[in-house]
């Protein structure tokens, strides 16, 4: 006989408010409902899956590591990225390697900055085996937010861009906040769309990344309450067997 549980597991896969309202249910019963997801995950579809690993999430019961590790071999791109997420975010035992082994899997058919390389590179960092390569002028230039988030006086961005491009980091992408009332919000950036190929030399990744980034700088918003945070990755990045 079919629990109550296990109808609200196959419920995942439902439409919008069925599935919002098995998910809701499903946290407020916590760590029971946890094996019932972990062995009706299978017979989910990706949306179904994507639900549930937020129920991970919001019980944070670390019985779901070894689904979650599962989840990296999917055939969903998104899936695999919030498996990852979820992973670091539950601080998982034994997930290292795993998301080690699921960012060499993309292998440079999947450029780094589309949101699944973004999602394995935040975990690995998060899980203390990633350490970001951050100059000593671009440290010194630091600020905290409003919210104690990394960012940087947007009136120095120029200076940071040379400065990683200087140290051979490629700049991905960079987003832009304004710190109000004690509240950090979104700036829309200048609106620059670049694509990189990433087939091309790493020193020519770089001194790219940095003509475009430091265009961007000279249409970018600037205030005193104004901040950047630039995404970008190091050599060992695109190639981490290396």
């Amino acid at each position: 006989m079919t629990s109550h549980i296990d109808t609200l597991v196959q419920q995942l896969d439902g439409k919008a408010d069925e599935s919002y309202d098995a998910r809701a249910e499903l946290i407020w019963i916590g760590a029971d409902a946890i094996p019932a997801v972990i062995n009706g995950l299978p017979s989910l579809g990706g949306f179904g899956q994507l639900t549930a690993i937020e129920v991970f999430e919001e019980v944070g019961d670390p019985r779901c590591g070894p689904a979650l590790i599962g989840l990296l071999d999917s055939d969903n791109p998104t899936v695999r990225e919030w498996a990852a997420m979820a992973l670091a975010g539950l601080e998982i035992d034994g997930a290292i390697e795993p998301l080690r082994r699921a960012y060499r899997a993309l292998e440079r058919a999947t450029p780094p900055d589309w949101t699944e390389s973004v999602g394995l590179r935040w975990a690995l960092t998060e899980l203390g085996a990633r350490t970001p390569v951050i100059p000593p002028l671009t440290a010194h230039l630091r600020a905290a937010t409003a919210d104690d988030a990394a960012g940087w006086p947007s009136a120095r961005f120029t200076e940071i861009i040379n400065d990683l491009a200087d140290h051979a980091q490629v700049i991905l992408y960079s987003q832009f906040w304004q710190v109000d009332a004690g509240r950090t919000y979104g700036v829309s950036d200048p609106g620059l769309d670049w694509e990189l190929d990433w087939s091309a030399p790493w020193e020519h990744l770089v001194e790219k990344s940095r003509t475009w980034s430091l265009l961007e700088a000279s249409e970018a918003p600037v205030g005193d309450n104004t901040f950047v945070v630039p995404t970008c990755i190091d050599r060992t990045d695109l190639y981490p067997d290396k």
